[in-house]
């Protein structure tokens, strides 16, 4: 008896011009849909966990990104503020004439500083402890402008560093031997003096003038500078550098920057730049960033994939207040900017929840550690095992910007297959057993 009277009722339907996109009643509608009721709390409940989903998402997202952010940043700045951009080498004759080579190479445009060191390997040891170390011979002019060192000298001084008999080491190392500043420490050298027998191994005390800390755990460890004339004896390198490092200005433009050098500097030259010293590490950060991302967006995903459940469940449950509407006028596009709206206001308010969650998070990042670490006697990122003495954190706004567009894109298309199934239901068919 009922399926006539809704056919006629659907035959006189309003058309669907009469209908306004984005009218009130659709946003009231779309509203209540997403509240809790008897008939529909499941659907209630899967719609909380497709907002913690999302939520979680980007916010895991913004703080995971920030995080390989800072670590590519912080270790970019700490290697080569120790290492410099390009590396130059005697070939052919030892480097006797370094003086001369860097008068030229500072000349040329883009290089801010050049520098000669006498560099090797040896062993230092206190009363208490011995650690192998790397030792530059450097002069003070040239330690007070490495972007490493210069500000970061904890304790003790380089004024008069060339005249002081003395070595500056980092903070680990000081730690490890049990050293402070004016106590000495013992290195060794296996390239001592020449003797009848062959090379004798060499052995000097120096007093510590300055402990610095870099901020990288391993240099903190390891290095050992001292003046660069004392250096050029306890090695036998008299009157001579092993290496000649040079900053520039721009350091991602080093294949221009390599060619400039290489007509300035007017002899044979072994020539390598920080691209070529550290390219397996940095490529395995960016890959790391790459899987990362990837794999945290699936938890963005599996929320979408929520939405898409919860919505079909929704539209069958309103299956007969949606043939309802159909009959009272409403038109199949009213229908599917209904549930168009509850799908994407899941996704929205999701997206913005854990849009400021993960920028509290990133920007707070170092004291959550302290504070974790201090409430729970816990050792989160012990610089003992990473590189650096801290976790940092540097938010890029155009990763937050592609993690914010990807999680509404992916919300907004999550609503559209159960919205039109909405949107197509048919009236008659709907209250045909009611």
């Amino acid at each position: 008896m009922n399926a006539p009277v809704v056919a006629q009722a659907d035959s006189n339907q309003v058309p669907a011009s009469g209908t306004r996109a984005f009218a009130a009643f659709e946003w009231m509608l779309a509203l209540r849909y997403l509240r809790s009721r008897r008939a529909n709390g499941f659907v209630s409940v899967i719609a909380g966990f497709s907002f913690l989903g999302i939520m979680l998402g980007v916010a895991t997202l913004i703080v995971v990104m920030s995080v390989m952010n800072g670590f590519h940043i912080e270790l970019m700045s700490k290697i080569i503020g120790i290492n410099g951009h390009v590396f130059m080498q005697g070939a052919d004759t030892p480097l006797t004439d370094y003086d001369e080579v860097i008068e030229r190479v500072s000349k040329v445009p883009g290089v801010k500083v050049a520098l000669p060191m006498v560099e090797s390997a040896a062993g230092v040891s206190s009363p208490y402890q011995q650690s192998g170390a790397l030792v530059r011979g450097i002069r003070e002019k040239d330690i007070k402008q490495l972007p490493g060192i210069a500000g970061n000298v904890k304790l003790g001084t380089l004024d008069n560093f060339d005249t002081s008999e003395g070595v500056a080491i980092g903070q680990k190392l000081a730690e490890n031997l049990s050293v402070r500043v004016g106590d000495k420490v013992s290195i060794l050298t296996a390239r001592g003096a020449q003797t009848p027998f062959g090379v004798a191994p060499r052995i000097k005390s120096y007093p510590v003038v300055a402990i610095f800390q870099i901020g990288v755990s391993e240099f903190d460890g390891i290095f050992v500078y001292m003046p660069l004339a004392e250096a050029q004896e306890f090695f036998n390198r008299e009157d001579e550098a092993t290496v000649i490092e040079a900053f520039v200005d721009n350091p991602d433009d080093m294949d221009n920057m390599r060619k400039k050098l290489d007509a300035a500097v007017g002899r044979p030259m072994i020539m390598t730049d920080w691209r070529q010293r550290n390219r397996s590490f940095f490529e395995a950060l960016k890959v790391e960033r790459t899987v990362m991302f990837f794999i945290l967006t699936l938890i963005v995903i599996v929320a979408a994939l929520n939405i898409i459940s919860g919505l079909t469940m929704l539209v069958k449950d309103k299956g007969r207040a949606i043939a309802i509407l159909r009959t009272m006028g409403a038109t199949r596009g009213a229908i599917l900017r209904v549930f168009l709206i509850t799908g994407s206001a899941i996704g929205i308010v999701g997206t913005l929840a854990g849009f400021l969650l993960g920028l509290l998070v990133a920007h707070n990042l170092e004291a959550i550690r302290l504070g974790l670490n201090a409430m729970f006697n816990l050792n989160i990122f012990d610089p003992t095992y990473y590189f650096l003495s801290r976790l940092p954190s540097v938010v890029v706004p155009s990763d937050v910007i592609t993690i914010v567009t990807l999680s509404l894109s992916l919300s907004l298309l999550a609503t559209i297959l159960p919205s039109w199934s909405a949107a197509k239901t048919d009236p008659v068919e709907a209250l045909r057993y009611e």
